[in-house]
This record gives C-alpha cells, structure tokens and sequence, in this order.
C-alpha cells in the first residue's frame, strides 16, 4: 500500500501503422484501478482520449528493448508503450502491477467462487469421460476441497501425492483439448455475414479462454514445484519425476529409442503421443554420435514448394493474422499456421546450400591465394539458389533445441576443377546429371566424401551450429547462424546473424563470412524469397577480401534478385575481380586481365545428398523428429500437422522451463560454446594439427 500512490507523465504510445509512435500524457489512477491517457499534460482535465480497467490486466515487459512495454486488460485491449529508458520503464511496469494485483484481488474478495462449480468440475471429469477411470477417492472435490472448506484444528493439509496430479493433469488436457476446439470453432466461421470469427465478442472469447488455461497451467505448474520441493532427496536412485506423467524410471522410459504409451493419453493418436513423450534430451546419451556415411543412401525426397496450395485457400487466416501483428514486431515467440511451412526442417535447409560439393572441393585447388577467394565467392553466389525449394516464399520448420541433421555427398575426383581453365558454366547437359547415381561401382579412390551435421544448439535466441568438411582435401567450413524474423508491414524480414568459417588446411588460410538477409514478400497474394545486405569475406593471412551486394528491389523500377561485387587485394588495393547478375539466374564474372566467364545456375549439376534411413536415424535427428508434420502435409491434411507441429512445440516449452526451475544448462551434442560463437566439437583443423605434431614427433 506504501507504493499505492498515483503517477503521471509522458510516454510514447504505439498507435497504427500509419501513425507509429506519439507522446501521449498518461496517468495511473490506483484508486480507480485505471489508467488514462491525454493529448498531453494541459488536456488531463479534459475527459481522457483512452482508459483502460487494470483489474485482471497483464502487465509484459517487451523483448524488442529495454524502454518497451504492453499493458493487456482483461477486455482484450492492448497499449504498447514506451518509456524513455530502462529505469523509467521499471518504475511504471512496477507501479502498475501492484496496482492490478490489488484491484484483482479486490474483485476475488468480493466474488468467492460457487461451489456448484467445483461439483460440475466433478461431474465432467470424474470418469465419465472416454478413456479416463478414476477411483471414488481421485475425484475434482477431494482435491480442491481443501480450499472450501475449514480444517479441523490439529489436523495438517494433505500432500498432494503424484497420481493426485495425474488426475489434475488428465482433467486439464480434457479442458485444453475443449479449448482448442472452441478456438477452431470459432477461426472457421466466416470472415463475413451475420456471425463472424472476426466478431468482437468471439475474439473476446479466445483471449479470455486463453488466458484462463494460461492460468490454470501456471497454478498447476506451482503443485509440481511443491511436490518436487517435498520429495527432494528423498528418491531412491535411478528414478526421476515426471513432469507431466506418472513417475517412471529413465531405463523404461526410453527404449531403443521409441517412447512408452501412456494410458491417460490413449485417446490421441501414437504418433502424438510419441511426440509428446520423448524424454529430457539432457536426460539422454548425449554423446557424439559417429554417423557412417556406408548407411546413408542416395536422398530420393524430391521437395519443390512451387504450389500455393493451402496458402491459398487460408487467405482469410493470413489477414486476421496480420491483423493482430505490429510493424516491427518480432516474430521469434510467434505461433505462425501450420499451412505455410515448406516440408523440411531450417537445419536441412542449410544442408541444401551445400548441393554444389564440386564447387565447393575445387576452391582449395585454387593455385594462387587470389584464384582461391575468387572461388570461393563463385561457390559462395551459388548456394543460395539450389537452398531454396521453388519460387514460392514458405518457412522451413523452426528446429527444437537438441535436434539434429547429419548427410554427405559424394563427387567423383573427375568432375571436381582443377585449374583455372575449368569453367563453371562449361558444364555439358551430360554431364548435369546426378553424378552419385553411378557411384556405386567405382572404388573408394575414386571420388571425394563430403560429411555435414547441423545441430540446434539454442531456443531463445534461436541458435544453429553446422559443419561440413572433405577430409581428403583437408578442408571443413563452421558456422552459426542465429535468426531474427520482423513483421515489415507485407513482407516478413529475416536477418541471419552469425559468422562462418572456412578453413583450407593444405594452404593455412581460413575466411570469414557472413550470410545476407531474407525477405518474404506479397504475403498476400504470392509470396516470393529476396535477399539483401551486404556481407563480407576475408582471408586475414592472404589480404584478400570480397564485398558482396543483395540489393532489394526498389519501389519502381529495377531488377529482383540482383547482386554485385568485387574481389580485391586489400594491401595493393587492386580490385581482381568484379561479379554482377542475379542470384537465382546468371552471375557474370569479370577478371582483372579482362576475361569473363558466365555461370548459368539453374543448368549447373545438382548432388543429391546422402542421409541415413528415417528407421536409422535417432528420436531426435530432422527427418524422424518432423515426419508426422511432413507426411501431413504431403497428404493435405493440414490439421493433423498442426496437431503433431503443437506437441513437438509443447514438449519444447516444457523442457524448457523444467530446465530453468531446477537451473539444469542445456548439453549440446556437437558444438561447444566459445566466446560468442559455436564450434563443432571434432573439427577437421584439429585432427590435421594432431596428426602434424605427431609427425613431428616421431621424426
């Protein structure tokens, strides 16, 4: 009550997209419960131009900065502010909620909750329900009777035994499954006519349901951490708790992969279920798994995203999405449908920038330090193309922390350059063809292996480490990539943060390199994939760097997909090479001594990749951890894979903060943290080094 006192001053209020931010007066009224906003300070004796009720209202300091905060009521409206610097945004995110924790509290003393509801409660969930048998003593009002009536004095509460918060478990899965049904009910309404699922009302009925089931998950949450508090220390060896699930130990709970089925969940499909119920990956062998390139087989998974398919049918679902988005917003924490997501993981995508493995071995055949960072750049411009799956934008899956993608590629020796009279764009339309289908007589010499792994190495911020490297040639390429996706009004932006590292080991020289941008564009009608940004790369040891241009497209005029750049020697400050063209078409090389060489891209060859079996591959590597989401969407069954998409999500967020009540640090598998990047654990530089001092050594 001391902090009760009302406050007052400017602050920045969000408006629309064609208004953007104004200052505006705002006053906490504590004890009203309000709070009002004016024109500005000499208007406050006017009638205020917004009020809203801050009983039962959430208070959210914003993720996009420290000045930044949302004020949400219980009606649904929202006011996103901002303050002029962290301290000021402190003193009103605390000043409003003790007053919203008072004014809710209010309303609770005067409204006690009936206790006819607490029977119906038991009524509906107390083994009627298919598939649920309870015994009479696990019923709704032996547990919450505690709070309604008054104890015996003497007598001490009861603690809460696990199968008690199995039972509230079940009761609560039956309560979110109603809720995702209202939900669906209401999203397949109409956009238009009588009743709509854009009506005021119905969009205040999915934020309030919502926001209960929050709630109650929050409350349920709360019982765990008692009984885990309670039973800590005293568990024999060997068991663990299950969070969600009755007590069971890690031995049973896990075998040969595959998890065990729960009664309580035998009304939802086993693959769900199996989705749900993979354990702690912590918990897991976490050991680097040596992936032989003997099992893996020629990738058939032939994935072009060129139909619109859903997309266009769901058109009324994209609007009322960007109807609740802000400009600028970040999109990391946002949900986005199902019916938009190409058919392979953001990992596997990575994978496929790689589908040039000639392009890539011949950049250490380079003679001379310039005519390698002149190849590098040539097969740097080339990746992007074969990395996206046709013309239409959709969004790769957003991997979960701990999952995996492992793949190689063999070249033959015969096709990869090495001299600087090798074309790129001398390839034959013989010679386009999928050079691995005719590998498998030839002998081990007789071509080069090309291994790559890909590991999800962070949730927030989203984290991927990947490594790719030809032992034969003595050169590996690392990189992490952590990606920030923007609301830009109707387009979405992606900036792909992070550094690369390239190391030709035979030369000693290592590049550095970064990745552009990417933007999906027309979300309303076709969406299409640009890139934009500038990115550099050096070699420190050579004095050779190259500056390379994405440039968007300008409002009139203009070419898509353009790219420029020049190679030069940064000591003499001679420019060596000059590239211009497009990034998905033809990339024109021109050379110091006046040469110049043109690379059609969409006639080069293509490698498949490489990749073990889905029966072979681990519970968490790409393709088995999706491929419940994948085959939905290949039949077009578009709501099963938004069933399987939510339980992969829900077992993240519930790891998650499992992890971070008992202050367990996540285990990578592949990639070590160091400083603020990330590198493969066994990198090829290492093993060379190894090798070399024992050498010396020995001599």
């Amino acid at each position: 009550s001391d902090h009760m006192e009302n406050i007052y001053g400017y602050l920045m209020k969000y408006t629309n997209l064609v208004t953007g931010w104004q200052y505006r007066f705002f006053v906490l009224n504590n004890d009203a419960g309000l709070l009002e906003y004016f024109v500005n300070e000499q208007s406050r004796h006017l009638k205020p131009r917004g009020t809203l009720q801050l009983a039962g209202a959430v208070i959210s300091p914003s993720d996009e900065d420290s000045h930044t905060f949302t004020v949400n009521a219980a009606s649904g409206e929202q006011y996103k502010l901002r303050a002029t610097d962290a301290k000021e945004r402190q003193h009103w995110v605390s000043r409003l909620q003790i007053c919203t924790q008072h004014h809710t509290e209010a309303i609770g003393k005067n409204n006690p909750p009936l206790k006819s509801r607490s029977f119906s409660l038991a009524s509906q969930g107390s083994g009627n329900s298919p598939g649920v048998q309870r015994r009479p003593s696990q019923n709704a009002v032996s547990f919450f009777s505690v709070g309604h009536h008054r104890l015996p004095t003497g007598k001490r509460v009861p603690i809460l035994q696990p199968d008690h918060l199995v039972d509230v478990r079940e009761m609560m899965s039956q309560a979110e499954g109603q809720q995702r049904d209202l939900i669906r009910s209401i999203e397949c309404l109409p956009v238009s006519g009588h009743l709509t699922s854009l009506d005021q009302d119905l969009l205040m009925l999915k934020a309030t349901s919502m926001a209960t089931m929050n709630c109650l998950n929050d409350c349920f949450h709360i019982l765990q951490l008692q009984h885990a508090s309670q039973q800590k220390g005293s568990l024999p060896a060997g068991t663990t708790i299950s969070w969600l699930e009755p007590k069971i130990s890690l031995s049973n709970h896990f075998k040969n992969g595959a998890a065990q089925n729960f009664p309580a969940e035998i009304n939802k499909p086993a693959s769900v279920r199996e989705e749900q119920s993979i354990a702690e990956p912590c918990q897991l062998t976490r050991e680097p798994e040596e992936i032989n390139p003997d099992e893996e087989l020629e990738d058939i998974c032939d994935v072009k995203e060129d139909d619109l398919g859903a997309v266009e049918e769901q058109r009324s679902v994209i609007l009322h999405l960007l109807s609740q988005l802000k400009l600028g917003m970040d999109l990391t924490r946002v949900v986005l449908p199902t019916f938009i997501l190409e058919k392979r993981s953001l990992l596997e995508m990575y994978a496929d920038f790689m589908s040039h493995p000639d392009l890539f071995i011949a950049i250490t055949n380079g003679t001379t330090p310039e005519e390698r960072m002149i190849r590098f750049v040539e097969y740097y411009l080339t990746s992007f193309h074969e990395g996206r799956k046709g013309a239409i934008a959709k969004k790769p899956y957003n991997p979960i922390i701990g999952e995996t993608f492992h793949c190689s590629w063999r070249m033959p020796k015969s096709e990869v350059a090495t001299d600087t009279g090798s074309n790129l764009s001398a390839h034959s339309p013989s010679e386009q063809a999928t050079p691995s289908k005719d590998l498998e007589g030839q002998t081990e010499l007789d071509y080069y292996t090309v291994k790559f792994v890909a590991e999800q190495v962070s949730h927030h911020p989203p984290v991927s480490g990947f490594y790719a490297e030809c032992a034969e040639r003595k050169m590996c390429v690392n990189a992490h990539v952590w990606t920030k996706s923007k609301f830009l009004g109707m387009s979405i932006g992606v900036t792909m943060a992070g550094e690369g590292l390239l190391s030709l080991l035979e030369h000693e020289e290592e590049y550095t390199f970064s990745l552009p941008c990417a933007y999906a564009r027309s979300i309303l009608t076709v969406p299409w994939v640009e890139l934009g940004g500038k990115v550099n790369i050096n070699c420190a040891k050579t004095g050779y760097s190259a500056s390379i241009n994405f440039h968007t497209k300008p409002f009139y005029g203009g070419r898509l997909h353009r790219v420029t750049g020049e190679v030069k020697q940064n000591m003499t400050n001679t420019v060596v090479c000059r590239v211009q063209g497009e990034w998905n078409s033809v990339l024109e090389f021109t050379y110091s001594n006046g040469e110049t060489k043109y690379v059609h891209l969409t006639k080069l060859s293509v490698t498949r990749k490489r990749v073990r079996p889905i029966e072979k591959q681990g519970p968490f590597e790409s393709r088995r951890l999706w491929q419940h989401v994948t085959e939905s969407l290949r039949d077009g069954d578009i709501d099963k894979a938004t069933e399987h998409k939510r339980a992969l999500e829900e077992r993240q967020r519930n790891e998650e903060r499992l992890r971070a009540e008992t202050e367990t640090p996540w285990c990578t598998k592949y990639f070590l943290k160091e400083g603020d990047g990330w590198v493969y654990h066994k990198p090829l530089w290492k093993a060379v080094s190894a090798v070399q001092t024992q050498q010396t050594d020995t001599n």
